[in-house]
């Protein structure tokens, strides 16, 4: 069994209307938007990462408010970045695949279709390559060269209780993460749902690459929670830490996903 917790180390203040492909009515109240890593523990101390977030230049560019580096996140609740041998890429986009200089002993899980689409012909228009920071495409490409990437085709497995299931749509390789904790399959589903809601409503995050595979995404999330929706975690929903127990000490900033939604 593994706990799992969700970090927040950015945000950024937006309305509704920049969040739905349908903009809903009301469309122009707030509705920020949190950014999040993912760090998995099991009883052994054994240690999983989830996405990689970005840095503090990244976000200056682009207008993200930050409210902590990302290794200053995993450090108060005593992970080291530099001992970290795992960790898992949703998809490449500049909030989940910035800072894998910080990781320099860990390996990089990743779909193929995730590294063919951020190195091929599709990052030839800017509308589908503007979320992609190029610097961190190179950077990846520079870890397959040192070995440093376990790519997957499909499903794939990083540890016992830990498998990954590519369901695209929102890029052409993104990944959601099934871990088992004590309460059940959590889905971390990242960027298939961005907000509860997107879900729910079935009415998408307006950034995508195929919209029907993003819709399929859902059905793969249901079915992996088994059923259960309360056991998946969507990828940027401030909801996440009002709606699980908070990690003590962490400033309202670490949710502990393995726990019973409060």
């Amino acid at each position: 069994m593994w706990e799992a917790f969700a970090l927040r180390y950015a945000c950024h203040e937006r309305t509704a209307q920049a969040n739905f492909l349908h903009p809903p009515d009301p469309h122009d109240v707030p509705m920020p938007m949190d950014y999040f890593i993912w760090l998995l523990r099991d009883g052994a101390g054994r240690e999983i990462v989830v996405d990689t977030g970005f840095s503090a230049e990244t976000a200056a560019r682009r207008g993200r408010r930050m409210i902590r580096p990302v290794e200053d996140a995993l450090r108060s609740i005593g992970t080291d970045p530099a001992r970290v041998r795992d960790v898992v890429i949703t998809h490449l986009h500049y909030d989940h695949a910035g800072n894998i200089g910080l990781f320099p002993q860990a390996r990089f899980h990743l779909q193929d279709r995730e590294m063919a689409f951020a190195t091929g012909r599709n990052m030839c228009f800017g509308c589908i390559r503007q979320a992609f920071e190029v610097e961190d495409v190179v950077a990846m490409v520079r870890a397959v060269h040192a070995d440093r990437v376990v790519f997957h085709d499909g499903e794939g497995e990083v540890a016992p209780g830990v498998t990954l299931h590519r369901v695209g749509g929102h890029t052409d390789g993104l990944q959601m993460l099934r871990v088992m904790t004590a309460r059940g399959p959590l889905v971390l589903a990242g960027d298939a749902t961005h907000y509860y809601a997107n879900m729910e409503r079935e009415n998408p995050f307006p950034i995508f690459f195929d919209l029907g595979a993003m819709a399929q995404g859902w059905r793969t999330a249901r079915r992996l929670a088994e059923g259960d929706e309360s056991l998946i975690v969507p990828g940027h929903d401030p909801e996440v830490l009002r709606r699980y127990p908070l990690l003590e000490g962490s400033g309202g900033e670490v949710a502990c996903l393995h726990l019973p939604p409060t």
